[in-house]
């Protein structure tokens, strides 16, 4: 059915990364570490974690992207937002993360406050756009930063031109990865992309992936995201509602089936959304060819 790309175990040409969140619950927790545990055996490029919106997990974010630096071998990437926080507190854990050994930062301009559709309101004494956090990032350490970029148009772009327009401006205040908003029609990857190499914007820009694991929820970001969800993607999980089984069961073949459709036209490089759960991931990535490196057994 899906034949993995790259056949050996102990390597594979593509090349991944994971987003987490941090947890509300101690059984959160307990899922998101050995969530970690699990994929750390994967080697991916790096895992980021998120930052809630206004700085809410502030203090969460940082516990677990140290911890990860302290206890895996992975590289993390802190999120970090110019929300709600004055240049000077951004400016303080940008050089706290530098301190604990954190060499990457996805910076986000975030959400507003209100939610998603309500007017974003910069504080006077923060950073306004994402432009400005990546700028001023570099000018207090040499940090690899990755920022976001939409496929679709970010809900408060005119057009696809303008959140390229905003792409471009974040690559000259230093950033060298895009990573994508989720989205379920690969074309749609696949013409922003021509559109992005058309404007000479050569930096990579990596699918975000998005495994469905609640159906409902996943339209609910999508809408507030300015991301589509296709007629047949709905139909898939049409009557499924009490049926959890079947429901996962469609889910991972959703997912396969996008990364596969991707890799088959060269796509190399993957950042998926986990949700705090390996299995889906894992799954996807044994098909890749991504798979724990083994030992040689001694002769």
């Amino acid at each position: 059915m899906f034949n993995a790309l790259h056949p050996t175990a102990s390597g594979s040409r593509f090349r991944i990364s994971y987003e987490f969140f941090p947890p509300k619950t101690p059984e959160m927790e307990t899922q998101l570490w050995e969530s970690v545990k699990r994929l750390e055996a994967l080697q991916p490029h790096f895992v980021s974690v998120t930052y809630g919106a206004g700085g809410s997990t502030r203090e969460r974010t940082h516990h677990i992207v140290a911890r990860i630096a302290r206890e895996t071998k992975m590289k993390p990437a802190a999120h970090l937002t110019c929300v709600s926080a004055s240049r000077a507190e951004i400016d303080a854990i940008i050089k706290d993360y530098w301190d604990a050994g954190v060499r990457h930062i996805v910076a986000l301009r975030g959400d507003p406050p209100g939610g998603v559709g309500t007017p974003f309101m910069p504080n006077p004494l923060g950073y306004p756009t994402s432009t400005h956090l990546v700028r001023g990032i570099k000018s207090i350490a040499d940090f690899e930063i990755s920022v976001s970029t939409y496929p679709e148009g970010h809900p408060e772009s005119a057009n696809i031109e303008q959140d390229l327009d905003a792409l471009e401006s974040k690559i000259d205040a230093g950033a060298t990865r895009a990573i994508t908003q989720f989205f379920f029609d690969n074309d749609i990857y696949f013409r922003f992309l021509d559109r992005a190499r058309a404007r000479g914007i050569t930096i990579p820009i990596v699918p975000g992936i998005m495994p469905i694991r609640n159906f409902r929820q996943v339209a609910g970001f999508a809408q507030k995201a300015g991301a589509s969800v296709p007629r047949w993607l709905a139909e898939r999980f049409e009557g499924l509602e009490d049926d959890s089984e079947t429901r996962a069961l469609v889910a991972a073949t959703t997912a396969v089936e996008q990364v596969m459709g991707l890799a088959r036209a060269g796509v190399e490089e993957f950042h998926f959304y986990t949700n705090n759960r390996a299995d889906m991931v894992f799954a996807i990535c044994h098909l890749l060819g991504v798979r724990p490196v083994r030992e040689k057994a001694d002769a």
